[in-house]
């Protein structure tokens, strides 16, 4: 009788620390090449034509601008809507510009931001591996694909 005690309570424990175990692995992020097909559907089904970046992102120019171009120690004055790609927005800023320092945000960003110069509007779609990865953040679920807006106001 005390071995089947003894072995339920050990099934037990191990049952219980199974799920923490599973918590703590490290997650596992999702190439750019396996969410090109799901970028390309995003483009085409919201009349976007997008043009391919060497890292794999996805971007349109809308307007270049002509001023300074930013480099990755700016700090950009912003206007910009934030998407996942059914739809709904996540985060924007549409009225008043925020500063941002490029280093600090996100990659698909610190990639996207430089393609357009102080003045210009730029559309970016990000693999979720540019953007937040494996971990949810706030309303972005994991391995979420970002769809951005951006007006790029100033570059300090």
């Amino acid at each position: 009788m005390k071995r089947i005690v003894l072995f339920l309570s050990v099934s037990f424990i191990l049952f219980l620390s199974g799920g923490c175990i599973k918590d703590n692995m490290p997650c596992q992020q999702k190439t750019v090449e396996s969410e090109d097909a799901a970028m390309l559907s995003f483009a085409a089904s919201n009349g976007i034509t997008a043009t391919k970046h060497s890292s794999g992102m996805y971007y349109q120019i809308i307007n270049p601008g002509s001023g300074v171009t930013p480099v990755s120690t700016s700090t950009l004055s912003v206007k910009y809507k934030g998407t996942l790609t059914d739809g709904n927005v996540f985060d924007q800023q549409t009225t008043t510009p925020v500063s941002f320092s490029l280093s600090g945000v996100i990659v698909g960003w610190q990639l996207g931001m430089p393609l357009i110069k102080k003045g210009g509007t730029i559309k970016l779609i990000i693999p979720s591996s540019y953007g937040y990865g494996c971990t949810a953040n706030g309303p972005i679920p994991a391995y979420s694909i970002l769809y951005f807006e951006i007006e790029l106001i100033d570059v300090l």
